[in-house]
């Protein structure tokens, strides 16, 4: 048993090998990926802002008309500063905090985790925002990004 501890060790050392080049800016395309995906999900609801402010009152929380247009940008904008890796822990905070409520109060309660034949409607995607948000505002935005190359600090 503990030879192959020591086996697994190696492999896992080896593996390293081909991931160590690519390891520095693995931060770096999760935020930038992430900022991708919250910018058109903001811009989506900017499309059909009423329908979606009529949503989030279905949903009981109070002035809708307010929120709705505040997760749109808080999409939209924030999903612009990640890619651009400005201001990423804070952006990351009110994602977290964004994705947390989303899961919570939307998406488990009325759709579950991973329902059978909806691929992508359950909570599992929010989880995975949730998760990369998180990462990120604990590790930063990484190497490429306006606050590491152009500020030389973080926001």
């Amino acid at each position: 048993m503990v030879r192959g501890a020591a086996t697994l060790r190696q492999e896992a050392a080896g593996l390293s090998r081909y991931t160590a080049a690519i390891a520095p800016y693995a931060l770096t395309i999760a935020r930038v990926l992430a900022g991708a995906i919250f910018l058109l999900a903001g811009l989506g609801k900017f499309g059909g802002l009423t329908g979606f402010s009529g949503f989030v009152g279905s949903l009981g929380i109070p002035a809708a008309g307010l929120v709705g247009p505040l997760v749109a940008t808080l999409e939209a904008v924030g999903g612009l500063l990640l890619i651009a890796g400005l201001g990423t822990r804070w952006v990351s905070l009110l994602f977290v905090i964004e994705m947390a409520i989303t899961t919570l109060l939307v998406k488990l309660p009325n759709a579950g985790f991973m329902p059978a034949g909806k691929s992508g409607a359950g909570a599992e995607f929010d989880l995975l925002l949730l998760v990369v948000a998180l990462v990120l505002l604990t590790h930063g935005g990484g190497l490429l990004s306006v606050e590491q190359n152009v500020l030389k600090r973080e926001l």
